[in-house]
């Protein structure tokens, strides 16, 4: 058994799961009546627009790659971790699970809505996870600013598309050689795509639309 597949947490993550796929329908049918163009400029140059429609929105990743991170900081032994945007902490839960399984360490993630905070607390207080987890409230781009570990083992990038870039640029001279950087919906983020493609420093692969890249 490992703490993913036992209780509290793995019927915790079944309700989430569940209550995400209620509440992506629900935004579905809120975001009908606006035309592409305008979806696009949400999705790329309007965050703040786009926190006010999703704050009640559980814009969890998908349990493929809520796996695959599992999976990720397990087999790599990661002991320090970044999470940007925990929404309501389906991925954030993951990662705190296999810190927990590997013997320890920390994983800051950051949420710039209040209400989703407080739930993720709530989620992380109920899984017994609160002693991996450090959550920063706020816009991520102060929050990670500051006070994180000498070493980033993975760095996981789910919030604002736009910002993919600026947050690597905070963390980067964090990572080392072997650490793990994890994008998802990363076809939103032509910029850090870009960046990791060109920069010569990193090691890619796209699965549909997460990104996972090996600093080398």
């Amino acid at each position: 058994m490992n703490t993913l597949s036992s209780t509290p947490l793995a019927p915790l993550l079944d309700q989430l799961f569940a209550d995400s796929d209620s509440s992506k329908s629900a935004l579905m049918q809120r975001m009908s009546h606006l035309t592409e163009d305008e979806k696009q400029k949400l999705r790329t140059s309007d965050p703040f627009t786009l926190y006010s429609l999703v704050k009640d929105v559980h814009l969890a990743v998908s349990r493929a790659t809520a796996n695959l991170l599992y999976i990720l900081a397990r087999n790599h032994g990661m002991k320090s971790i970044v999470e940007f945007g925990a929404s309501f902490g389906v991925s954030t839960l993951h990662l705190a699970a296999a810190l927990k399984d590997n013997g320890g360490g920390v994983l800051i993630t950051s949420e710039f809505e209040p209400s989703k905070v407080a739930r993720v607390r709530a989620n992380i207080e109920q899984a017994n996870l609160s002693t991996y987890v450090d959550i920063r409230e706020g816009d991520a781009l102060h929050t990670l600013a500051t006070d994180l570990p000498d070493t980033v083992d993975m760095l996981f990038l789910d919030g604002a598309k736009q910002h993919y870039k600026p947050v690597l640029s905070l963390v980067e001279s964090r990572l080392r050689e072997g650490s793990i950087i994890v994008a998802d919906n990363v076809n939103d983020a032509p910029d850090f795509a870009d960046y990791i493609h060109k920069s010569g420093r990193f090691v890619s692969a796209r699965f549909d639309d997460v990104e996972v890249s090996l600093l080398v």
